[in-house]
């Protein structure tokens, strides 16, 4: 079976519809078709059901999920094998999301090749959807994301306990709310606490899809708003963010999505040195 055609199967369960996989993929929707109708031909089952809503997996395409899964990551372990550095006995291949590159990621860079310096590695940051997505057709070892999804074939592992606190450049700022404030997406479990706690500002005039955009706004033009308390400890510690007194805070855990048929070998360098970089500040590395 040529593995583009499972690539196609497992976009389509993913994104739960064929013009959605298709948008992804960047084919046409009539490819994305002629391929499942052909993989579906081979297997002599049918594996979607089609309707309005989208495409939802019969019981055989359920079945064929860990399959497609496991050809998929063997080729894309084969393919990075084979283009091993001469040198290197082994590739890291690890996401993250784009508010963790500053400065988890950045710290596991630098104690990765500190300490596993025989390691190719291969960083990417994106979209949680995404990385998921290729943590589950083996592009990547590991993805680093705050609020995983579950999903066949994928586990997590904590790596650390973050903390949303409320700041403001204002120092007098008392109450969550006052001083320009910014909503920022956290996700779904953050939207819910912060809409119970704070009913009068779901109508707030700001929202900010990104931690790291909204942070350099305020420090700009001044406000407040929930900030991973890493990222804004620099500044706490230099007098330009000040907490909110008294205003509640949030959980916001890293974890690890790692493959169940990752190396095992390779996941237990990569969680090492992330346990080391999730324990460094950012101005060690300066």
């Amino acid at each position: 079976m040529d593995i583009e055609v499972a690539r196609t199967f497992l976009a389509i369960s993913s994104a739960g519809s064929f013009v959605r996989a298709a948008e992804q993929l960047h084919l046409t929707q009539t490819a994305v078709t002629a391929r499942i109708k052909s993989l579906e031909e081979q297997l002599g089952r049918s594996l979607f059901v089609r309707n309005k809503a989208g495409a939802k997996l019969t019981p055989a395409g359920q079945e064929f999920i860990k399959y497609a899964t496991s050809l998929v990551q063997i080729w894309e372990r084969a393919r990075q094998q084979v283009a091993l550095p001469p040198g290197r006995r082994a590739i890291a291949s690890v996401g993250g999301e784009l508010s963790l590159w500053n400065p988890l990621l950045l710290n596991w860079l630098v104690c990765i090749r500190k300490q596993s310096p025989d390691i190719a590695i291969r960083s990417q940051v994106d979209i949680p959807e995404r990385l998921l997505d290729k943590v589950q057709t083996g592009i990547l070892d590991v993805a680093l994301i705050y609020e995983p999804q579950k999903r066949p074939g994928l586990k997590t592992r904590l790596l650390m306990e973050e903390k949303l606190i409320a700041v403001s450049t204002d120092r007098d700022c008392t109450e969550v709310g006052n001083a320009g404030y910014i909503y920022i997406d956290w996700g779904p479990q953050f939207s819910s606490h912060h809409d119970h706690a704070f009913p009068h500002l779901r109508d707030t005039d700001m929202h900010v899809g990104l931690g790291p955009l909204a942070l350099r706004y305020i420090l700009t033009m001044g406000g407040s708003g929930y900030f991973r308390a890493r990222a804004a400890k620099p500044y706490l510690e230099r007098e330009r963010l000040f907490r909110v007194a008294g205003a509640p805070e949030h959980t916001y855990s890293v974890y690890l999505v790692i493959s169940d048929h990752a190396d095992e070998e390779v996941i237990d360098i990569v969680y090492d040195s992330l346990k080391t970089a999730a324990s460094i500040e950012y101005e060690d590395w300066a």
